[in-house]
């Protein structure tokens, strides 16, 4: 039931667009992704994830004076490190929480430690972006070594954000070939549009709400299955394939079974998603490398199969998880990894949305009942 002037419901938003945006187009039946007007394609071949946060930020390339200065900003250990008291509660926390409920709760606790935590200004906030993008890798990786009973790693200022994040994980400098590709999987999932974690991240922020709160929003949507695990759960089929010999009747018994079969299928796209292919090369390449290319075998035949039966593409999540994994990284890293990613994208949209800021104020179909009379708590 809803009033006349309310527009007729659309389950799960699909298709209704909320707001113009600059930051990001998906054009779903081309299988294009466009950031601040340039093709995921060329920002992959040409560009870093450091350069694609200033973009994102700024809405332009950078001159090499501001790159200059952005990567020194993005590598200063002022900017990297954690505070103190920080990690010493990470210490104290179970050995079973989990990364994302870590990254949750220490984006949250960060707010309490930035000098500009109060100031909602696009120059204040632009600073907390920064700090934000800088940080994000140092909490995950110092989880990462404390759940095992090992000491966080410090930064290393000489390292861009991707062999960083990968040398605090292992406490050994990457290789060339992980580092790229590390890079490029941050490009990748800089942004989205308005995906289910962004819109939590732009609701909190068109409330005036600082971008901490809005990046704390942005985790606890990203955390849930359908949205920010599907990498994770790819990455157990593999594991229970086990073998490229398997693949073909063990996904062909999972179809009949009406198994889902994550890592396919967007609410967007109609052809296969762009981000797919550069991470299957990349994954491949890096099986290369450690003389296992085991998991992109098995992904190929799943693809064979799915895509057959099905009639649905790969998407971003099908092959970042063999990527990840020929790095080392355990499989519930994955997801906050994305969070790293796609903290250039939150805070983007956050600064969009103070820009030019409406309340999100949606309606919904009321479906209970209507002109029920009280009954005295006696009489029940």
């Amino acid at each position: 039931m809803t009033d006349a002037a309310v527009n007729p419901l659309k389950a799960g938003l699909e298709d209704v667009v909320v707001s113009p945006s600059e930051i990001c187009f998906i054009d779903g039946h081309k299988g294009r992704l466009i950031y601040r007007g340039y093709d995921v394609d060329d920002l992959v071949a040409h560009s870093t994830f450091e350069e694609v946060t200033f973009l994102l930020w700024q809405g332009r390339l950078p001159t090499r004076k501001e790159l200059d200065a952005h990567l020194k900003a993005l590598a200063s250990t002022a900017n990297r490190r954690l505070p103190p008291k920080l990690l010493s509660m990470l210490k104290m926390f179970p050995r079973k929480t989990t990364p994302m409920e870590v990254l949750r709760t220490g984006v949250s606790a960060l707010s309490a430690f930035d000098p500009d935590a109060a100031d909602n200004s696009r120059e204040a906030t632009l600073r907390k972006s920064l700090r934000l993008t800088a940080q994000l890798p140092t909490l995950v990786a110092a989880w990462e070594r404390i759940r095992h009973g090992k000491p966080p790693v410090a930064p290393n200022p000489r390292l861009n954000l991707a062999g960083n994040f990968l040398y605090m994980m292992s406490g050994r400098k990457p290789s060339p070939l992980a580092t790229k590709t590390f890079d490029i999987a941050l490009i990748l999932h800089a942004d989205h549009e308005f995906n289910a974690s962004t819109f939590a991240a732009r609701v909190t922020a068109a409330t005036l709400s600082d971008v901490h709160s809005a990046v704390v929003s942005g985790i606890g949507a990203l955390k849930g299955p359908l949205h920010g695990g599907a990498n994770e759960q790819v990455m157990r089929m593999v594991e229970q394939i086990k073998d490229p010999a398997r693949a073909d009747a063990w996904i062909r018994k999972a179809l009949a079974d009406k198994a889902r079969i994550m890592g396919f299928g967007h609410r967007v796209y109609r052809v296969e998603d762009p981000r797919a292919k550069h991470l299957k090369r990349l994954a491949l390449e890096l099986g290369q490398q450690i003389h296992d290319t085991s998991k992109v075998e098995i992904l190929d035949t799943v693809v064979r199969v799915v895509s057959a039966e099905k009639h649905i593409f790969p998407n971003v999540d099908l092959y970042s998880g063999a990527a990840y994994w020929a790095m080392g990284i355990p499989t519930d890293q994955f997801t906050p990894i994305f969070a790293m990613s796609r903290i250039a994208g939150w805070t983007a949209h956050v600064l969009e949305q103070h820009g030019n800021n409406r309340l999100i104020r949606p309606r919904s179909d009321y479906t209970g009942q209507l002109d029920l009379k009280y009954v005295p708590l006696s009489e029940r």
